[in-house]
């Protein structure tokens, strides 16, 4: 039980340590393009290995461009990492797109989209058994 909070204590360092260099850190002109939000950092057992996953607000092409950007700048990151946690081995940094808040909206929408449709079909109904 002791080795699962090491490595969400670890996982909340990353992600903290990241989020300030995703801030002043990384030089890299395509990561600053978009709108970049550390979603969740899953850390292996043996603390090995680290996955970053990111939401990049702004146009398709930017998220690749944002994307490209990150998985360069990794081995920096895995560098400032060692030093700044003071870990014999730093893990390996991988970043994946989190698309979860995309796909979030857009059920609501639809559901907005659903809920005027139902009630533009009640008044029509209604506009019916008025008119008999």
């Amino acid at each position: 039980m002791a080795q699962g909070r090491r490595v969400e204590r670890v996982a909340s360092l990353i992600r903290r340590e990241v989020s300030e260099l995703l801030i002043s850190g990384i030089r890299d002109e395509r990561v600053q393009q978009g709108m970049v939000t550390i979603t969740e950092v899953v850390v292996s057992g043996d603390l090995q290995h680290c996955k970053i996953f990111v939401s990049i607000y702004g146009k398709k092409t930017h998220q690749a461009d944002v994307l490209a950007g990150l998985h360069s700048a990794s081995g920096f990151l895995r560098g400032e990492l060692a030093r700044r946690l003071a870990m014999r081995r730093a893990p390996e940094v991988v970043f994946k797109l989190d698309q979860g808040l995309e796909k979030g909206t857009n059920v609501i929408k639809l559901l907005d989209e659903l809920e005027h449709a139902r009630e533009s079909r009640i008044a029509i109904d209604l506009d019916k058994n008025e008119q008999k």
